[in-house]
């Protein structure tokens, strides 16, 4: 049966082919950083008060006083026509009239917008604040349908169509329908279409992750998952609050993150299909061309035969079985672990998104907090690169996740603005110390080689790893590992 790794390792581990991939793919993932974080900035809502017109009959004196103290001035004004009646009779706020008795009205005539961090938002483009306040944090939750169905459809696809295929028709549809948003109309035009880019968002990032993970040699694939995909990620995510301080008009912002998803174009002519998929598929010879022309650009010799015929023969046989999202729970072993990586990575999300979308909350400039927040990744993913390395995977993630949850327990200890918005982190970081816990049920798969099989998984033994698994199983079953790396990223 065919070993991948083991009839490509004349290839070497790290050659100029496995750094062209590695740059490359991972270079693909930085329009993902600035897009999946861009709404903190396109939707977010300066201080405002209610609009009192020029043509409002008042005096001076009951101008300054139109506005009710605190929160109210928000979403509130005293009743303009007692106030220019009061006005009329030349009676004084405050001597003659007590106003806070006086009755108040919505904001009929709109709102002022402080303009001192941003010129436009869509949230002053369509006035979502005060009664309209739901639409700012459904604008968010719209994107994140998009990248919840993105995922579940994006690995089925890769499977059927293949992984270069789906990473740049989903890059097109991420870079097409961000720029036809820059045009919306409305806010119901722009929410539809960033449900659309969420789910290529997410579908591009998954397929580059996968398509990377099955090009690339052993050694080379945790550096990919750390350093690759998820530090190219976060200069991504660096470069928008940069983008967002120069560029303070929501349109222009957006029009600005848009177009560096167009420098992917000329990867089509380099980025290679997965010589695993094409295997799976049966297309041996266009496999094989692929890894003669790595060979070639690595300065290495290949065999005259890369996969031996009684290989081909079996991995032939086993293409007819294909796996679906319905393997990773028809038993039980399998079931428990896909519960605990779905229940891990959507905490781990809740912490990680939480934490990132409330920047504009923060205490501080909004753009330096969030250039910050994206430039503690980068130390952190090299931390975790070692971690992994060195350091059994339970424990390691164990005590990541315990002392990110304990600092978000503490955070209640620091003021951090005006109101006591202290929950969402108690609800966080209790989260998070709870996923530590968890993580300790996993099989541990440091120095071990990865099932490839729903046959392989099965003999991971209740929640820890009890028996050596042996890799007896080609590599058909690509599309079985797509759907597990498709489930963790829910």
């Amino acid at each position: 049966m065919i070993d991948y790794d083991e009839a490509t390792s004349f290839l070497g581990e790290w050659g100029r082919y496995q750094f062209l991939i590695f740059f490359l793919l991972s270079a693909s993932i930085i329009p993902n950083g600035f897009n999946g974080m861009s709404v903190m900035f396109l939707a977010a809502t300066p201080k405002h008060r209610c609009h009192i017109p020029a043509g409002a009959n008042l005096s001076e004196a009951w101008r300054n006083v139109s506005i009710p103290p605190g929160q109210d001035s928000q979403c509130r004004r005293y009743r303009l026509e007692t106030l220019s009646n009061y006005s009329a009779l030349g009676l004084l706020p405050g001597r003659d009239v007590d106003v806070t008795g006086i009755e108040q009205e919505p904001c009929l005539d709109g709102w002022d917008y402080s303009k001192s961090l941003y010129l436009s938002t869509i949230v002053t483009e369509w006035d979502i604040v005060c009664e309209n306040d739901w639409k700012g944090p459904l604008t968010t939750s719209l994107f994140f349908v998009g990248v919840l169905l993105g995922s579940f459809v994006s690995g089925q696809l890769s499977d059927g169509f293949g992984r270069k295929k789906i990473l740049f028709v989903t890059m097109a549809i991420q870079t097409g329908f961000s720029i036809v948003q820059v045009f919306s109309t409305s806010w119901e035009m722009f929410s539809i279409l960033f449900l659309i880019v969420g789910m290529g968002q997410i579908s591009n990032y998954v397929a580059a992750f996968i398509l990377g993970n099955e090009i690339l040699g052993k050694s080379a694939r945790i550096l990919y998952s750390t350093m690759g995909t998820c530090i190219f990620f976060a200069i991504g995510y660096m470069m928008l609050p940069l983008f967002a301080y120069f560029i303070r008009d929501w349109r222009t912002l957006l029009l600005a993150l848009t177009i560096p998803g167009l420098f992917c174009i000329p990867l089509w002519w380099i980025i290679p299909e997965s010589p695993q998929w094409l295997i799976c598929k049966g297309r041996i010879e266009e496999a094989e061309d692929i890894i003669r022309k790595a060979a070639k650009i690595n300065r290495v010799p290949a065999p005259a035969v890369i996969f031996k015929t009684s290989e081909l023969e079996d991995s032939t046989e086993r293409q007819r079985k294909r796996y679906t999202l319905l393997d990773l729970v028809k038993t039980f072993n399998i079931r428990i672990i896909t519960a605990m990586t779905i229940l891990l990575w959507l905490i781990t999300s809740i912490g990680y998104f939480g934490i990132s979308l409330n920047t504009p909350n923060l205490h501080g400039d909004p753009y330096l907090n969030c250039f910050l927040l994206a430039a503690i990744e980068v130390p952190s993913n090299i931390f975790a690169w070692l971690l992994l390395k060195y350091i059994p995977r339970r424990y390691s993630m164990c005590g990541s996740l315990l002392l990110g949850g304990v600092v978000l327990l503490l955070i209640q200890l620091v003021p951090l603005g005006a109101y006591n918005r202290l929950l969402p982190y108690i609800l966080m970081g209790s989260l998070t110390v709870a996923n530590g816990i968890l993580v300790l049920f996993f099989p541990e798969t440091l120095g071990k080689p990865l099932p490839e099989t729903v046959e392989q998984a099965q003999k991971i033994k209740g929640l820890c790893c009890r028996r050596k698994i042996h890799r007896d199983a080609s590599v058909c079953p690509v599309e079985m590992k797509s759907n597990i790396l498709m489930s963790t990223k829910l």
